[in-house]
C-alpha cells in the first residue's frame, strides 16, 4: 500500500559559515516522513540529529538541496510563512517539556490555538480533547509544578497535538523521564503514529527502537537507515 509522504529532503544539507571556516552540520541527505508512523532518529551528542531535526521542523533552511514539508517547498517560502506552516502543520515536544510555570496544564495546551486565534467553547473543546487523548484531563488545573516528569511530559504532547498537526517532532523526549514514564510517553507517540500522525523521535537512547517504525541513524552529519 502506497504511504503519504508527509516531509521530505531531497539531498538536502546544513552547513554554517564560522569566520574563514565552513562547518557541514548535516551532509547532503534523502529521506522522507511518512504518514503514520514512528521514525526514530538516533545517534552520539554533535552528530547532526537535531540539525535534522530543525530541517523537518521548519526550524532552519537548508543550505543546499530542496525540502518539502505538507507539499510546500520550504527553500521558497518567507519567514513569516515558514512561522505559519510550523504552527499549523508541526507540533514540537522537547526534552525539558517547555512548560509555561504560571499556567495550568490546560492553559498551556490552549497556548497555540490562542496563537491562531481560535477562542470560547471551540478552544474550551479542542483543550479537553487534546488531554483527554494522553489521558490527563483529570489534572487540567494543576500547575507543572504539581506533575511529575511524566505527567509534564504528557501535557507538552498534548499541547503538540492541540492544533491537530500532521507533524509531531520529539527532540530528547524520554531524557528526563524514569523508565516507566518513559514506556508511557513513547506508548503515547506510537498510538499517535497508528492514528496517521507522522511522529519523528531524536535520542541517543537504544531503548527506544523497539517503540519505531523504521529508524535512522545520524554520524558525523551523514544519515543512514538502520535495517533491523
Amino acid at each position: 500500500m502506497p504511504r503519504n509522504t508527509v516531509a521530505e529532503l531531497k539531498g538536502a544539507g546544513k552547513e554554517y559559515k564560522t569566520g574563514d571556516q565552513i562547518i557541514t552540520a548535516l551532509h547532503p541527505t534523502d529521506l522522507k516522513l511518512y504518514e503514520g508512523e514512528l521514525l526514530l532518529i538516533i545517534g552520539p551528542s554533535g552528530s547532526g540529529k537535531t540539525t535534522l531535526l530543525s530541517l523537518l521542523g521548519c526550524v532552519i533552511y537548508p543550505s543546499m538541496g530542496d525540502l518539502y514539508v505538507n507539499g510546500a517547498h520550504i527553500n521558497d517560502l518567507k519567514e513569516n510563512q515558514l512561522a505559519k506552516l510550523r504552527l499549523d502543520t508541526i507540533g514540537f515536544v522537547f526534552q525539558q517539556f517547555n512548560l509555561l510555570a504560571p499556567l495550568t496544564a490546560a492553559d498551556n495546551v490552549a497556548m497555540p490555538l490562542k496563537l491562531q486565534g481560535v477562542g470560547g467553547s471551540e478552544l474550551k473543546q479542542r483543550t479537553n480533547q487534546a488531554l483527554q487523548m494522553v489521558g490527563m484531563t483529570d489534572r487540567a488545573k494543576n500547575l507543572p509544578k504539581q506533575l511529575s516528569g511524566g505527567q509534564q511530559q504528557r501535557v507538552a504532547i498534548a499541547r503538540a497535538l492541540v492544533t491537530n498537526p500532521k507533524i509531531v517532532l520529539c527532540d530528547e523526549p524520554t531524557a528526563s523521564l524514569d523508565k516507566d514514564s518513559l514506556a508511557v510517553v513513547m506508548q503515547e507517540l506510537k498510538n499517535l503514529a497508528k492514528q496517521g500522525k507522522s511522529v519523528a523521535v531524536v535520542t541517543h537512547d537504544p531503548r527506544l527502537q523497539q517503540y519505531a517504525d523504521r529508524v535512522v541513524e545520524v554520524k558525523n552529519g551523514m544519515v543512514e537507515e538502520v535495517v533491523a
